[in-house]
């Protein structure tokens, strides 16, 4: 029965592994990506800001898709550029290097990072490995194996690190359309079936998705948010299977709390310039948007009350991750829970984001929103540089 139970595991990782590389073997979905202004333009500015880190160099590009990455390493004058790719969006990346004249450079192998052969060791490893909230799609995964096979001690990983943000927020207004789409499950009568014995397991699957896109810092009810980052240069492949993140957060206004409201930025270490792309509420949108994850019962709290708990993730056979999240009032045995399926998201509010007050923006700069890792573009040591991106 065990021996059973491993093999459709094993069969359900196979499909969702193959549903991943038929979804970005398609070139709508390659396109969709080109066309985030902020996501093409960040890696552009880190790649060719840095050239000194690619001038000569040999580069590996993990996961090439269209091979736009792979050709910004060139134009920064690698010498060769190693493009990996496991769809069949292979064979378009190697149209476009032929056609471009880069025949000479970049080199197309199709198949996984984990299992082709390169017949050197690479200077630079370059990746677009995120998904929502860093981790989603475990491409993270692929990325440090690249890492751990082909990059030469000291070398440089593109981006180099990444950091996942929390905060509570408040949306009744959200959490209320979520529990109306349980009142299908109420009815006693549907065609002379009574559907009520399945309300419950209704709600924990509505509750269970996480909620996909723009949301206004408004929503925040405590600052700053907790942070967890990932080294992208140390690593484990087992640190990445199981993350635990615990959090305190002093509650700024009387509200109820309907869950974490999460985003995530990745900062590109170079000898020259500090790139950072976020994906927060405070900048530009991108193909990412922020989630949200809504706990199975809003926690009423009220201002200066401390909530703390923890958020755990575990890499689950769907190429993303279960979560669960534990949130406790401070100093009472009042709490709340959320079980979430991080591949069954929801898509919410994807038009622009909302252009802000003006006021946020200040709050921002004179440091109620800056956690050192907000905007898109370059900073110095000190934390983000230049003033909130807005649309």
């Amino acid at each position: 029965m065990a021996e059973k139970g491993k093999k459709k595991e094993a069969s359900k990782a196979d499909a969702a592994q193959s549903n991943f590389f038929r979804y970005y073997g398609q070139l709508v979905h390659q396109q969709n990506m080109l066309q985030d202004a902020v996501r093409t333009s960040t890696y552009r500015d880190a790649i060719m800001q840095n050239a000194v880190n690619f001038k000569g160099k040999v580069v590996l590009d993990v996961g090439t898709g269209s091979g736009i990455l792979a050709f910004f390493a060139a134009q920064a004058g690698a010498r060769r550029v190693y493009a990996v790719e496991a769809s069949s969006v292979a064979k378009h990346a190697r149209t476009l290097v032929e056609k471009n004249g880069f025949g000479d450079i970049i080199k197309v192998l199709e198949g996984k990072v984990e299992e082709v052969d390169i017949p050197e060791k690479v200077d630079v490893i370059i990746s677009e490995p995120m998904g929502f909230l860093l981790v989603h799609e475990r491409m993270l995964e692929s990325y440090v194996a690249a890492r751990d096979r082909f990059l030469k001690p000291g070398g440089l990983m593109f981006p180099s690190s990444g950091t996942i943000y929390m905060a509570p927020f408040t949306d009744t207004a959200l959490y209320a359309e979520q529990m109306a789409k349980v009142q299908f499950w109420e009815q006693t009568n549907f065609h002379g079936i009574d559907l009520s014995s399945l309300r419950e397991q209704a709600v924990k699957d509505h509750l269970a998705q996480p909620v996909v896109g723009y949301f206004s810092p408004k929503v925040m009810i405590a600052s700053p948010p907790v942070t967890h980052r990932i080294d992208f240069q140390t690593v484990t492949l087992d640190e990445l299977k199981t993350i635990d993140i615990d959090y305190r957060f002093e509650i700024e206004q009387t509200a109820l709390m309907h869950g974490l409201a999460c985003w995530f930025d990745v900062t590109f270490n170079g000898t020259t310039a500090v790139k950072r792309l976020s994906t927060g509420p405070h900048t530009s949108g991108t193909h990412w948007y922020q989630c949200r994850l809504l706990l199975q019962k809003p926690l009423a709290v009220n201002a200066t009350q401390v909530v703390t708990g923890k958020v755990n993730m575990v890499a689950n056979d769907c190429q993303s991750y279960n979560i669960t999240i534990d949130a406790n009032l401070d100093k009472s045995k009042i709490g709340a829970k959320a079980i979430i399926r991080l591949q069954d998201q929801m898509y919410h509010y994807l038009t622009s984001p909302q252009t802000y007050p003006e006021q946020y923006a200040q709050n921002a700069q004179d440091g109620a929103w800056n956690y050192g890792q907000e905007g898109n573009g370059s900073e110095s040591a000190g934390g983000a540089g230049g003033a909130w991106q807005q649309q």
